[in-house]
């Protein structure tokens, strides 16, 4: 482990750094502009499923698939594309993620069949997760000290508002154009992106001569098959009791094959993920309260599109502009985040954002059907995207500091399959404390009072969630690391 690991808990960086070269600049520009296409493809359907549906002559039960097949191939994927970055270059695992992501959008948006858009919803998922690690490793390459902390701000700040500008973008060309466009649009921004890569990027000499010898199978498999399983589990949660016989058999396979996972790669000589990354270090630190935070999140976007749609009535281009507070507020802290963590240190931007992510879901825990957007809504999502905008760029860049250059794909994998499976479990947690409470109000007052009441009841657990990711993040406050 790298001499940073044993850096003070304010996780500034061990040195400053001398601002960027241009060619920096642009690089760090081409990784986070393709992040903001991942980040927009989570979202961006959502309003358009009606009309998708309607179009494919999709059931409501099929049509969802539409996005859980993205979802599911995407957090199943992500471990294993952190480590082939590792293995055969991040620059070359790059350039074929963003190529079979754009290549997937454009038979998406061509698709003549349900199943043919679906199993081009894999192929992007599949193409996000390729590319996905290798971009976080070409930053944690690509600059050093302050300008490290600036990158990931951007970098956070762009992945974090992506899945507000999906929904704001789907609401926007569903409504004016046509639901195929929420993935051709991907097309020519993926193509520019992809030449530009190609063109700017260079693989860094320390990770060409770096790179591990041999590569890992049996804990790619075990890995994959084991977070595919898992994410099922939740994903078919989310639709129906978690009493559900696949849902259980899901659970099952998920855990048992992660327990032969993590058996094989305490065995393995050059393992998948090295399991120190998760127990100890910088990274280890700070992933339970980035896994509870990622949980709570989810929670905002699906609920509020909801409350937005089916109680206030909006419609697809008002209900994305809705967001618009949170996508702002959010984008703008994370941006100032590596300036905060100069003046104060980590920990303070981190719990003191996850106590405001916390107040403000509980905020909306006490929502009620005849509160305006102004009095019952927008105060909420400014503290939320103020917090979150604050805490998750802080404890990246802290996690990532202590990082060998060797492994900093396998720890990006890391980070974000456990951003995704907290978020994935969270929203088959709400979505659960949602349907409980509908049916329990079911036969006390309007369809919009019931609605009200069951998305304020599931706003109020995930408040708990986000005070958890608020008490893990305390143990930052400590001066030194005990590794």
């Amino acid at each position: 482990m790298s001499t940073s690991a044993t850096a003070p808990a304010t996780g500034q960086p061990p040195h400053a750094s001398a601002p960027p070269a241009p060619r920096s600049g642009l690089v760090l520009a081409v990784v986070t502009g393709f992040m903001l296409l991942i980040g927009i493809d989570v979202t961006v359907v959502n309003l358009a499923l009606p009309r998708m549906g309607d179009a494919l002559d999709m059931s409501r039960t099929s049509v969802s698939w539409v996005l859980n097949a993205y979802t599911l191939a995407f957090g199943g994927s992500l471990l294993l594309a952190g480590r082939l970055g590792d293995v055969f270059g991040r620059k070359r695992v790059f350039l074929a993620g963003a190529t079979v992501f754009t290549g997937a959008s454009l038979l998406a948006g061509c698709a003549p069949w349900a199943w043919w858009l679906i199993t081009a919803r894999v192929l992007q998922g599949l193409g996000g997760a390729l590319a996905a690690p290798s971009t976080m490793a070409l930053i944690v390459s690509t600059f050093d000290g302050h300008a490290r902390a600036r990158a990931i701000s951007w970098y956070s700040a762009v992945l974090g508002g992506g899945a507000s500008v999906g929904l704001v973008l789907g609401g926007v060309v569903t409504d004016l154009a046509s639901w195929r466009w929420v993935f051709l649009i991907n097309v020519p921004l993926g193509a520019l992106m992809i030449g530009l890569a190609a063109r700017l990027i260079t693989e860094p000499a320390r990770a060409r001569t770096d790179r591990p010898r041999r590569f890992d199978v049996a804990g790619a498999l075990t890995a994959t098959a084991g977070m595919g399983a898992l994410v099922h589990a939740f994903i078919r949660a989310a639709a129906h009791e978690w009493r559900d016989a696949r849902t259980i058999g899901s659970l099952i396979a998920g855990a048992v094959l992660l327990i032969v996972f993590l058996w094989v790669e305490k065995r393995a000589a050059e393992p998948l993920t090295p399991l120190r990354l998760a127990t100890r270090g910088t990274l280890a630190r700070v992933l339970p309260a980035i896994t509870a935070a990622g949980a709570a999140m989810f929670s905002v976007l699906f609920l509020l599109a909801q409350y937005f749609q089916d109680v206030r009535g909006f419609g697809p281009v008002r209900a994305g502009l809705a967001f618009l507070p949170l996508m702002v507020a959010q984008f703008t802290v994370a941006r100032l985040s590596p300036a905060l963590v100069r003046r104060v240190g980590t920990a303070w931007p981190a719990v003191l954002g996850l106590a405001l992510v916390a107040m403000g879901l509980a905020w909306l825990g006490r929502l009620d059907e005849h509160d305006t957007y102004v009095g019952g809504v927008l105060g909420p999502l400014l503290a939320i995207g103020i917090g979150i905008g604050a805490a998750m760029p802080t404890m990246s860049t802290y996690g990532m500091s202590g990082i060998d250059p060797r492994e900093s794909g396998a720890a990006s994998g890391l980070l974000q399959t456990m951003q995704w499976i907290g978020g994935t479990l969270g929203l088959a947690v709400w979505v659960t404390v949602f349907g409980a409470a509908t049916r329990d109000a079911s036969s006390n007052g309007s369809p919009e009072h019931v609605l009200t009441h069951g998305i304020a009841t599931a706003f109020a657990a995930a408040a708990l969630c986000a005070a958890a990711a608020f008490a893990a993040a305390l143990p930052l406050f400590r001066r030194r690391l005990r590794d």
